[in-house]
């Protein structure tokens, strides 16, 4: 298999996914590639924005493919993990946007200064700047320590 095969990339559905391709462009910087409307109601049928590297699509409900929000179905266990240059300078971006912080800005034992929000949305994301560089083994060592404190 090629490569190119493997590439994962998220799929976000959400309701209002024109407002949310507004906020995940004002909250995080995110570039509209295209958007594909639907022509019987004028849905996002499938959209495409740039995070950075990473691509990643939306598009509204559509429960007859399964395509059901965070919102219809009562949440969603996926967090997106976002590397930025400054967590704090992110979270504030994303709060004025329309986030809700979940969780303020901390270092981390494995070398990280984390944040989470939750987006207008349903999707949690966890905003993270690297401050250490800190091996597996380490990590493992720290977490060791910090549970039998």
């Amino acid at each position: 298999m090629p490569s190119s095969a493997r590439k994962v990339s998220a799929y976000f559905v959400v309701k209002n996914a024109a407002q949310a391709i507004d906020f995940y462009k004002q909250a995080f910087g995110a570039v509209e590639i295209f958007r594909m409307i639907d022509p019987s109601d004028g849905r996002v049928g499938h959209a495409e924005l740039r995070f950075g590297e990473t691509l990643m699509m939306l598009a509204d409900e559509y429960p007859d493919f399964g395509a059901l929000s965070p919102d219809t179905i009562g949440g969603s266990p996926v967090t997106f993990h976002m590397d930025t240059e400054s967590t704090d300078a992110a979270v504030e971006q994303a709060v004025s946007a329309g986030a809700t912080l979940l969780r303020p800005a901390a270092d981390q034992s494995f070398g990280e200064r984390v944040a989470q929000v939750l987006d207008p949305y349903g999707h949690r994301w966890m905003l993270s700047q690297t401050i250490e560089q800190v091996t597996p083994e380490e990590m493992q060592r720290r977490w060791n320590e910090g549970a039998s404190a």
